[in-house]
């Protein structure tokens, strides 16, 4: 059974314990951390505290020493093969730099996901790629275009639908923002909020946009000593007693942000 909040949230990701390192080297250590089923957890972290890292360790792209991770309440590492193909059907992962196939035109990339998972017939994939792609903001003609000719927010779009091609409870997102100019940061923040509204998303957002902190996610997760230091909303953070937390939520780029 999944563990639930307080307020009777369920924990769609749970995890306890996490240790991970690279050549001998601890990256996370005894970290744990909770993602609530309709939340947008936003995951900060000064360089090299390990936020791309935590995600990629509970998608299982990075090998953990120690810890445990549930997924829906079901423990991970006593999952079948089958059993874990079948939960990554529920979730989806925008990576930093859209991580497109280049030979791809952003409608077969799109469809990758159906192909692999769901064996559609091409037809019927085509369909449901292009109700993604436009429900990503893309235009109709952004189709039949391949990676190299369009821009760097028509490349995130083009990620986030294959991200959602599958219908998943969950997405992963890595610097989503990353790259992109206010205006095409503050429409992705926006749709990333309809998207939530529209299909009950749950989101786990790696980071380090202010605005995009401030204005969409519900809790923000801080990194830090190999764990997580503190949790909260954003005006709780900018009150929390540590040298980092203090500079980064009450420095000169955060003094515009006003709440309550």
């Amino acid at each position: 059974m999944a563990r639930q909040d307080e307020d009777g949230r369920e924990a769609v990701i749970a995890a306890r314990g996490l240790v991970v390192g690279f050549s001998g080297e601890p990256v996370l250590d005894g970290l744990d951390i909770d993602l609530w089923r309709g939340e947008i957890l936003g995951i900060v972290g000064g360089s090299g505290t390990g936020k791309s890292v935590l995600l990629r360790t509970i998608l299982g792209l990075n090998a953990r020493s120690a810890g445990t991770i549930e997924v829906f309440g079901e423990d991970f590492d006593s999952m079948s093969s089958e059993e874990r193909q079948r939960m990554g059907r529920r979730w989806g992962v925008l990576f930093q730099q859209g991580a497109l196939f280049s030979s791809l035109t952003v409608l077969q990339n799109v469809a990758v996901p159906l192909r692999e998972h769901m064996r559609l017939p091409d037809d019927l994939a085509d369909e449901l790629a292009r109700l993604k792609i436009e429900m990503a903001g893309l235009p109709t003609d952004a189709c039949g275009k391949y990676p190299a000719e369009l821009s760097g927010g028509m490349i995130k779009r083009a990620a986030l639908a294959r991200a959602l091609v599958l219908d998943p409870d969950i997405v992963f997102l890595d610097e989503p923002t990353a790259g992109l100019d206010p205006i095409g940061a503050a429409e992705f923040d926006q749709l990333i909020l309809r998207l939530k509204a529209t299909l009950g998303l749950t989101v786990f957002m790696v980071t380090h946009d202010l605005d995009s902190l401030a204005t969409i996610t519900d809790r923000i997760a801080v990194l830090g000593n190999r764990r997580v230091l503190v949790d909260g909303t954003f005006a709780e953070l900018r009150s929390f007693d540590h040298p980092w937390v203090r500079a980064y939520f009450n420095g000169p780029r955060a003094e515009h942000f006003t709440f309550g």
